[in-house]
């Protein structure tokens, strides 16, 4: 499995894009990585992780922009909160386009969003466009926090195209939050405390 490094993240978004699987870091941990318009890639995914078909994929970004992009627009209380916490360890989960939702294999016409605070995964999604990504695991068991760990799960059988490494990730999820209008709901303890997603919604603007 080959080693991507930070100076080969023109070349990688290119693999990407032709619907191979990397394993890419975040500011949380390890993931599995596939471009959303390549279904290839999005059923390899599913098939090395061993993840439930009816379990959506949530979708990282290299900025607001970008999401908007996806989306053409989010729930208020959504621009609130990624205003104020993105980048960083916040997936909003909100209404999305069929076409999107279908991608990312969304049964209910929702998907999980996130703009990562590491700034090597932002810079890779802005060459690459939204990325599917989830914890580089097998499903159910510990997502890998390192390049290493992430190696030695998937040395056998099908592989990845390979990792970009960029050293130990936090142990820490993502705050995963549902957003219709200015209604919140925390599906996900993680990163960033309900106390303070409310008080950003509070706070005026």
């Amino acid at each position: 499995m080959r080693t991507f490094s930070e100076h080969d993240l023109d070349e990688l978004a290119s693999e990407l894009r032709s619907g191979r699987v990397a394993i890419i870091p975040t500011d949380t941990v390890y993931g599995l990585a596939a471009v959303l318009d390549q279904p290839s890639g999005i059923e390899a995914i599913y098939a090395l992780k061993g993840r439930p078909g009816q379990m959506p994929l949530p979708v990282l970004a290299a900025d607001l922009d970008a999401v908007l992009s996806l989306l053409g627009q989010l729930p208020p209380a959504a621009v609130v909160l990624a205003r104020h916490f993105w980048p960083g360890a916040l997936t909003l989960v909100v209404p999305a386009p069929a076409a999107l939702a279908a991608a990312a294999g969304s049964q209910d016409g929702t998907v999980g969003l996130r703009v990562p605070a590491l700034g090597v995964a932002r810079r890779l999604l802005a060459r690459s466009g939204p990325l599917a990504v989830t914890s580089a695991n097998r499903h159910g068991e510990a997502p890998c926090q390192s390049a290493e760990e992430a190696r030695a799960l998937f040395f056998e059988g099908p592989e990845p195209l390979g990792i970009l490494d960029c050293g130990p990730s936090s142990d820490v999820p993502s705050t995963v939050v549902a957003v219709r209008g200015d209604e919140i709901e925390i599906l996900r303890a993680g990163a960033i405390a309900e106390a303070e997603l409310r008080a950003a919604l509070s706070t005026p603007s």
